[in-house]
């Protein structure tokens, strides 16, 4: 368990209405929610469910909703009173049971098992101050065998992008060249993560690399201690790179057979949500035109203090140096050939992303 301190911080945070507003008000966010249940409406019907961390009980109003016969509605901050006055109010107190607590703490009458947890336990770029954990060890502790989450899996994307929103602006104020300013913005942004809105226009890479794949079904918390990439991607389009983007997104199960499973996506081609995107703010900006190789490795690890965050480090990699992957989408005469021949031969087309740092620590992250 985390340090009293660190825990009772965070769940204090989320005592203020404010944050659950702001949830409750990302449609993209509850909507996928409620689409995955109602679309399961035939799984739900009789089932008992838990709910870890339910905030102001929604998703266990939803499961009601599609037919559950019980849920366990697992909150541990004080906002756990609210959502049983929204239960009541919606008339599903027969249902629905809030528990005031720690879901490591809990206990359930008979030490009966769920049929399914569903959980919205996502942060900023997926794991910052997010409650895998806790989703994961009341999965190992609550969920019968062969029981479903919801969501299922989770994935982190990364791809090169510009910022123009912090900089452009510099470059003619009111009439003035302010490009100093600019640079002073960029070294003091390089110590933490950005949460901003990215364009899509702004995404330079030309392929979404995949930092990590979390089962929630399978594995197991030392599984999300840390997860590392070495790769290098071609420009799609001429620009100024950046920064590099983070986003994630969720699946949830289809377990009608239709193969329709609901995306929660927070990425740059998406819907906004409230996670908007994470931008790791590169100190230098370099201009690359269409297929200019970009390497980078990242590495992101939990911190040893807190384990409700990561620390990200960040190296710029020499494109020459740095090992492609196959095919590779940048200009390089050597990439060209394989990929060329590749196209030609896709019966021997083999798979292989290497993996292998420096610029940032994650501290409190500034999402105005």
């Amino acid at each position: 368990m985390e340090p009293n301190s660190i825990q009772n911080e965070y769940f204090s945070s989320y005592e203020d209405l404010e944050v659950h507003r702001l949830m409750l008000e990302d449609n993209p966010r509850t909507l996928a929610y409620k689409n995955a249940i109602m679309n399961n409406k035939s799984y739900f019907k009789g089932k008992i469910v838990m709910d870890v961390g339910c905030g102001t009980g929604i998703l266990s109003i939803f499961c009601a909703q599609a037919g559950a016969k019980k849920i366990y509605a697992v909150e541990a901050s004080n906002v756990a009173n609210l959502a049983r006055e929204i239960v009541k109010e919606n008339k599903f107190e027969d249902v629905i049971e809030v528990i005031h607590s720690y879901v490591e703490d809990v206990v359930l009458p008979d030490n009966i098992k769920v049929d399914a947890i569903i959980s919205e336990w996502m942060g900023f770029y997926l794991l910052h101050e997010g409650m895998l954990d806790s989703v994961l060890i009341a999965r190992d502790k609550f969920l019968k065998v062969n029981g479903e989450m919801f969501p299922e899996s989770a994935t982190i994307y990364i791809s090169p992008c510009s910022v123009p929103t912090l900089y452009k602006k510099w470059d003619n104020f009111h009439g003035l060249s302010m490009t100093s300013v600019a640079n002073q913005l960029r070294a003091s942004k390089c110590n933490k993560p950005e949460i901003m809105v990215v364009e899509a226009e702004d995404i330079i890479g030309s392929d979404e690399v995949v930092l990590c794949w979390i089962n929630l079904k399978e594995d197991i918390v030392s599984e999300v201690d840390s997860f590392s990439i070495e790769h290098v991607v071609g420009a799609k389009k001429d620009g100024i790179y950046q920064g590099l983007c983070l986003w994630f997104d969720v699946v949830f199960p289809d377990l009608t057979g239709s193969n329709d499973n609901v995306r929660l996506d927070t990425g740059p081609f998406s819907s906004p949500t409230h996670w908007k995107q994470t931008v790791i703010v590169l100190p230098q900006e370099q201009v690359v035109e269409v297929g200019d190789p970009i390497a980078f490795q990242m590495d992101m690890t939990r911190d040893a203090s807190n384990r409700r965050r990561y620390n990200i480090q960040v190296s710029l990699l020499d494109p020459d140096e740095a090992e492609h992957p196959l095919p590779c989408t940048c200009h390089l005469t050597k990439c060209i050939l394989v990929k060329a021949y590749m196209d030609q031969h896709p019966e021997k087309v083999p798979v292989t992303e290497q993996m292998d740092t420096n610029c940032l620590q994650e501290d409190p992250i500034d999402d105005d």
